[in-house]
């Protein structure tokens, strides 16, 4: 080879070099490759389709649903609450919670009131 001032070999190296540490920021920047396990390990639907039992490992952690809890007879105003709101968050109709609270006024509640539900 011939390396004679001006010769592209000494311009060639150090813009390789340059890329080189380029491509090498951009994979650390990056996080690099991910390898999550084994390559040779299934994924859960690979498992279905073969018929293996699905691991747990592969699922995010599910909450239990809570348990049901018995049905509201009663229900405290809040503040702000509106008897439409409260027929919404309840599911009883304004038209029932007027005929269970008779006394009840819409426009006058009181945080700490309790309507009848039931």
């Amino acid at each position: 080879m011939d390396t004679r001032p001006g010769s592209s070999v000494r311009l060639i190296a150090p813009a390789a070099l340059i890329a080189f540490g380029i491509a090498l920021m951009i994979v650390i920047a990056t996080g690099g490759p991910s390898h999550k396990g084994s390559a040779n390990q299934p994924t859960s639907q690979e498992q279905k389709d073969l018929g293996l039992k699905v691991t747990g490992n592969h699922r995010p952690n599910q909450a239990k649903p809570a348990p049901p809890q018995p049905p509201q007879t009663e229900y405290v105003v809040q503040t702000g609450d509106t008897l439409g709101g409260i027929a919404s968050k309840t599911g009883v109709t304004v038209v029932k919670l007027q005929q269970l609270n008779p006394r009840l006024d819409p426009q006058a509640l009181v945080s700490g009131q309790r309507i009848k539900l039931k």
